[in-house]
């Protein structure tokens, strides 16, 4: 099955500095979250990423199953391990683990049947946040004043 591409649908979150190592994230409609280093209980960048491989990958295979019927326990577990070497800082052996269960009726066992092949969806094609980090797609900084950063 072939898909053609979507227009470009641009994104953004705002980062404000509340205090030192902690910042305040706001999406497009006004949502907010707090990131910190790691010193208080706010996520660390990196637990936010997992969170996003996490979320994105759930979503999709939620639309998927509950076509069928409602999850009676759907979680999802997102971990990889965090490395310095010649690349610099990065995450290695990122994975997500889907633990979903569904009623022993007809519709829970139709979910269940296409829940490997809407995990497999997610994660070779669905999933904006997990196909981007599996493509390594470049990042650029920049500084609002012009000058450069090399």
């Amino acid at each position: 099955m072939s898909t053609s591409p979507t227009p470009p649908s641009p994104r953004s979150v705002r980062l404000e500095r509340t205090e030192f190592a902690a910042f305040t994230v706001t999406n497009e409609r006004g949502g907010t979250i707090t990131i910190g280093d790691g010193s208080s209980a706010d996520f660390t960048p990196v637990e936010l990423l997992l969170a996003a491989v996490a979320g994105c990958s759930a979503i999709d295979v939620d639309f998927i199953t509950s076509k069928r019927a409602e999850p009676e326990r759907f979680a999802v577990e997102a971990r990889g391990t965090k490395v310095r070497d010649e690349d610099g800082n990065h995450l290695t052996d990122v994975q997500a683990e889907f633990d979903v269960a569904f009623a022993d009726d007809e519709g829970g066992t139709r979910a269940a049947e296409v829940l490997p092949a809407a995990v497999a969806k997610s994660r070779d094609r669905l999933c904006t946040v997990s196909r981007t980090v599996a493509l390594e797609t470049p990042v650029e900084f920049s500084l609002t004043d012009g000058r450069p950063v090399e």
